[in-house]
């Protein structure tokens, strides 16, 4: 097992604002996000057109926000209405050092010092709390930095002061996504669109929060739906890509992401999920391109980086592949995927040593890695130390009892697999049913778990598996042979017999069934001289 490209990303794009603080693009913060875009959004007073917006690289704050008027014009009433009076020892002019606090917030963000532009918003909110819109960009500065657990909580303040505001329900939706939280997210986004029925930008974010909560069916609904509006047809065409990607439709996706590159063919990373979707097409060289295409726009994304590393162990292009994740760390020394994908480079390379020092670095980087603690067994066991094997799959077990839905089906049946090898069957039988649980068709499944029950000794449970799988492929010759070698120990010599037959018929040269096919000959031989000595020594009359 190496790479697991195309590499997925579990992140949304990030929004617009509508303040002097007019866009942010999501930072990566660390883990990894579909395609991350720089909003576009208007502000609601006025209708200028104009795009602003920021964009956040690896390396930094990149561009400027064009500063605009604010939502609230002071003649409107419903800003009137909600402020307060300065109380007995309150000054009017610690009211003007907020405003002031509040400017220099502004340029601090321009400037890309977030922190900076963070303490000054705390510090206006300190003095006049009642403030939705300083709420907000605290919230959107929030986010820019990568800290979105925050950005939420004050995304969540504002909408306490105003509730309806399109704006602020739209960024609780999107929070939420980039917080896992698919469900809540939907939520806010309704809430979103019924403020602003004409806008699209709900129905984009729809797209991905029902394709996260495997609704690909409502997805696709709200796709449509956003193509009726006007507004980011390129993000909607993205998005509904990875829905497709999660379905196994890669042609379709393709297309997708084509078309969205064709909108805007500078939304960020859209050439690298065109080039993901083409590898699991099998056209290595053009993704190749694709991801070469996207490094010349962004030469230090991480992301694209380990991606084109990927594909190139796929390929077979050992070195390069090597040259881009060392790239990686250049940039970010303790990065733990590149890390890892070194290991596994050295792993299939049989530099064991280098392998168990990358993965043990990565265990210490990232206790978490999804992979790691399994690659780490796997090397146990390659050396023989079966026993420092088994205590990482313990280790890994506990993971999976813990979070069974973060396993795919790939990682199930490698941690059941693992488990047979160290001789764990009762705990393999536990993996694979989980497997067979998600997918009750699928004969190699059935298989291993049906292996794993004959390992227990449990023949009733694998000779009830083993026929699940004859059922749905009645030639499948591993099931045969586990059948026939089952009926041998059931001491069924006649059924032993037909699954013996009909397998060697279809592989008439497997070692394993021609010395199957000598022990029931052997046995048979037993048995006619059993019978003839029975014979003999039976009375005779008359």
């Amino acid at each position: 097992m190496g790479c697991r490209g195309p590499r997925e990303f579990h992140g949304t794009p990030g929004t617009r604002g509508i303040q002097w603080i007019r866009g942010i693009r999501g930072n990566r913060g660390g883990g990894h996000g579909k395609i991350v875009c720089v909003r576009r959004f208007t502000d609601p007073h006025e209708d200028t057109g104009v795009r602003t917006g920021y964009a956040r690289t690896a390396s930094g704050v990149r561009g400027a926000i064009q500063g605009v008027p604010s939502r609230y014009h002071p003649s409107d009433p419903r800003r009137a209405a909600r402020q307060r009076v300065p109380a007995n020892g309150e000054r009017m002019s610690d009211w003007i050092d907020a405003e002031q606090h509040v400017e220099r917030a502004h340029e601090a963000y321009e400037a890309g010092r977030l922190d900076d532009a963070a303490s000054h918003l705390r510090q206006a909110l300190s003095v006049n709390p009642y403030r939705a819109e300083w709420h907000f960009n605290l919230g959107l500065t929030l986010e820019a930095a990568g800290k979105i657990e925050d950005a939420r909580q004050a995304f969540t303040e504002a909408h306490a002061l105003e509730p309806n505001d399109y704006h602020t329900l739209l960024m609780l939706g999107v929070s939420s996504l980039r917080l896992d939280d698919p469900r809540s997210a939907v939520g806010w986004l309704d809430r979103a669109q019924s403020a602003e029925p004409d806008k699209a930008d709900p129905f984009v974010y729809r797209v991905e929060a029902h394709s996260r909560l495997g609704d690909h069916e409502q997805a696709e609904h709200m796709f449509y739906r956003a193509l009726q509006l006007e507004g980011d047809h390129a993000l909607a065409y993205a998005n509904i890509a990875e829905s497709l990607m999660d379905r196994g439709e890669h042609e379709r996706a393709a297309s997708c992401l084509k078309q969205a590159a064709s909108l805007d063919p500078d939304l960020p990373r859209v050439h690298a999920r065109l080039a993901a979707a083409h590898s699991e097409l099998g056209r290595h060289e053009q993704a190749r391109q694709l991801y070469l295409r996207e490094l010349r726009q962004a030469p230090g994304d991480i992301d694209t980086l380990l991606d084109l590393g990927c594909l190139l162990v796929d390929m077979s292009r050992f070195a390069e592949a090597s040259e881009k994740f060392r790239r990686v760390l250049e940039i970010e020394s303790d990065q733990s995927d590149a890390h890892f994908y070194l290991g596994d480079l050295a792993m299939r390379q049989h530099r064991q040593k280098e392998a168990l020092a990358a993965f043990r670095l990565v265990l210490r980087l990232d206790p978490e890695h999804p992979d790691v603690v399994r690659r780490l067994a796997r090397l146990a066991l390659q050396e023989g130390e079966v026993g420092e094997a088994r205590k990482f799959l313990r280790r890994e077990l506990r993971r999976f009892r813990a979070e069974e839905r973060e396993y795919d089906r790939d990682d199930l049946d490698e941690l059941g697999r693992l488990l047979l090898d160290a001789r764990l069957p009762r705990e393999a039988a536990g993996v694979f049913t989980a497997l067979v649980d998600r997918d009750p068709d699928r004969a190699a499944s059935l298989q291993a778990l049906a292996a794993a029950h004959f390992q227990t000794g449990d023949r009733s449970l694998g000779m009830d598996a083993t026929r699940r799988v004859l059922r749905l492929n009645g030639n499948h010759v591993p099931a045969l042979h586990n059948m026939a070698l089952a009926c041998v120990q059931e001491r069924q010599w006649g059924k032993a017999r037909h699954y013996l037959d009909h397998a060697l018929r279809l592989e008439p040269d497997d070692h394993a069934l021609r010395r199957l096919r000598l022990t029931l000959r052997v046995h048979r031989v037993y048995e006619s001289v059993r019978w003839m000595l029975r014979r003999r020594r039976a009375p005779r009359f008359g």
